[in-house]
């Protein structure tokens, strides 16, 4: 059954912030307006969805909301959420404010949340609920792509490209450590177009000794004999384990000796990977996603999450978008856990393209 005009659309953002989140809040109300629907923002996702914190959103406020990082809207994790007495209150302060459908943007603990309300009774009948990939670790199945993702990448990139002007500058090797949790996704995309010498990546499984040879097998060819170099980048995944200072210690321990003259640095982007204004594509992506989802729920469809098509997705594309891919929540939650435990085909496929891109590197 399609929604009634007039019928209440909530929003919100949750887990971590992922560039172009505002893109998607600010097409969702677009979209929600222009179909008759009345929008409301949550506040700091579902730790204010607990506290009741809804208010409706003023259409020119968001006026230059999708060229800002961050999310407008706020973002927590909430503890509360997960027992059954914080879900019971949620579906509570859902009833009192009228939802019709709520959509959720964020990460796989977010859409896992989105899941846990269906079927939450309103004044306006059973809530449907929609979820938005947001993630810049690319860590969610049933979607090429995360919202944020692109964003992520061309920092990195960014970066690297100043690292490796100081590098070369003064013959030095530097340990560049990303974001990522545990998929290496961000740090081998980033790394294949920054030029990078090595990418560790929690996937391919080296132990410590294994990384320290392949970083030494790196500088060998850079500054040995014959060798006009000047510089070795090396980034490494946040999931991979061996703490990065560690890696630098045991390097330097033999480097020391075969090149004196070469200084070893460690640069940890942290956060700053998740912020910066969003490029085009997530913008885009944000928009395009939330158009299928507001489309989607507005036609009787719920319980979903709207996926960008591209590599891995064989799904058929909805009817509102033809890159935009409606999955089932239960789907989505239980392909991305065989995809962080590594049984997916994705996952296998990645691992094979990292392991192959690994000595193309070398050359």
């Amino acid at each position: 059954m399609k929604l009634r005009s007039g019928s209440k659309l909530g929003v919100l953002t949750s887990g971590g912030d992922a560039p172009g989140m505002n893109a998607a809040v600010r097409a969702v109300l677009r979209v929600g307006l222009e179909l008759g629907f009345e929008v409301l923002a949550v506040e700091d996702g579902f730790s204010g969805l607990l506290e009741g914190r809804v208010k409706r959103i003023d259409l020119r406020a968001l006026d230059e909301a999708a060229r800002r990082g961050g999310t407008l809207l706020g973002t927590a994790r909430s503890k509360i959420f997960a027992t059954p007495e914080g879900q019971k209150k949620a579906r509570e302060v859902i009833a009192a404010n009228a939802f019709a459908a709520l959509i959720v943007i964020g990460g796989n603990g977010s859409l896992t949340g989105a899941h846990a309300l269906l079927g939450a009774e309103t004044p306006q009948g059973t809530l449907r609920v929609a979820g938005l990939p947001a993630s810049i670790d690319n860590d969610l199945a049933c979607t090429s792509m995360s919202i944020g993702v692109d964003t992520a990448m061309n920092t990195v990139v960014e970066a690297c490209d100043r690292i490796f002007d100081t590098a070369a500058a003064h013959k030095r090797t530097f340990l560049v450590e990303v974001m990522g949790r545990d998929c290496g996704y961000l740090a081998m995309t980033a790394g294949v177009a920054a030029g990078a010498d090595v990418v560790l990546v929690p996937e391919v499984g080296k132990g410590e000794g294994e990384i320290v040879e392949q970083v030494l097998a790196a500088m060998d060819r850079a500054y040995g004999k014959g060798s006009d170099k000047h510089r070795v980048l090396v980034i490494k995944s946040e999931g991979v384990k061996v703490d990065i200072t560690r890696i630098k210690e045991l390097v330097e321990v033999r480097a020391s000796k075969l090149y004196p003259g070469v200084d070893t640095r460690i640069t940890v982007l942290g956060h700053v990977v998740r912020g910066g204004a969003p490029t085009a594509f997530d913008r885009l992506l944000g928009a395009r996603l939330a158009n299928a989802a507001v489309r989607a729920l507005a036609d009787g469809e719920t319980d979903f999450m709207a996926g960008w098509v591209g590599p891995g997705i064989v799904a058929k594309a909805c009817a509102y978008d033809p890159y935009v891919v409606l999955s089932p929540l239960a789907e989505v939650l239980a392909e991305t856990a065989n995809l962080m435990s590594g049984e997916s085909m994705l996952a296998q496929w990645r691992k094979r393209i990292y392991q192959e891109v690994e000595p193309i590197l070398r050359r």
